[in-house]
């Protein structure tokens, strides 16, 4: 079973989507397991402070670093060989090569969920990887950390409901893009499915299906 640790300041954005889809299922069938940590209980003092301001002036505030570290240190005793995560947009872009080679690794994950303006640059000494998930701002680390969780997880075995499932999706093959789908009806409002796939001709379907694959726009 691969461990699943989340960092975060918001444990109910997080927990809505992990109990949803193919995340559930594969909690259910024993593949992963999640555990989302309340960063505020690592905070410092009554208040359990957990930012503050930065050194050298500048707007808003910064994730504090012994909060954090605490909180991976706690993680990592219950994953002493977890990988450290941090999404940031000093990180390596994040792709379908980085989520197969997390997935497998085999080994669980921490994934820490920055907000505010960002986070003290020490706690990078505690992380093994910084991922960037594109170029645009979002508010905080949860969004960036689910999408690192769902593309690993549904990699694992067991989790899709085909052997080749994930096999034949966009970005596996090198840098193509899967090819386009239809379901019923034949016929809607004048739009009508290909002739080829009503064929039953396997091979002319497959010749078709490659010829429609094309090349993605986010790998190189």
């Amino acid at each position: 079973m691969v461990k699943v640790q989340l960092i975060t300041l918001f444990p109910d954005v997080l927990s809505v989507y992990l109990d949803s889809s193919m995340l559930f299922k594969a909690k259910e069938r024993g593949i992963v397991s999640y555990n989302i940590i309340n960063l505020r209980e690592f905070g410092e003092g009554v208040r359990k402070q957990v930012d503050d301001t930065p050194y050298g002036g500048g707007d808003g505030m910064l994730l504090m670093v012994d909060p954090l570290v605490r909180a991976i240190e706690h993680a990592k005793t219950l994953d002493p060989n977890a990988s450290v995560i941090l999404p940031s947009p000093r990180g390596k872009t994040y792709n379908q090569a980085e989520a197969n080679n997390l997935a497998e690794s085999s080994r669980g994950l921490i994934i820490i969920c920055p907000h505010y303006e960002g986070y003290d640059e020490r706690v990078t000494n505690w992380v093994d990887a910084t991922y960037c998930i594109g170029g645009y701002v979002l508010t905080g680390g949860e969004l960036p950390a689910l999408v690192i969780v769902d593309s690993v997880v549904r990699l694992l075995p067991g989790v899709l409901g085909g052997a080749s499932s994930a096999a034949i999706e966009s970005f596996q093959d090198g840098n193509r893009v899967e090819f386009p789908q239809y379901t019923r009806p034949e016929t809607y409002r004048g739009l009508k499915v290909p002739k080829v796939l009503l064929s039953g001709h396997h091979k002319e379907i497959e010749d078709w299906r490659k010829k429609q694959q094309r090349k993605s726009p986010f790998t190189s």
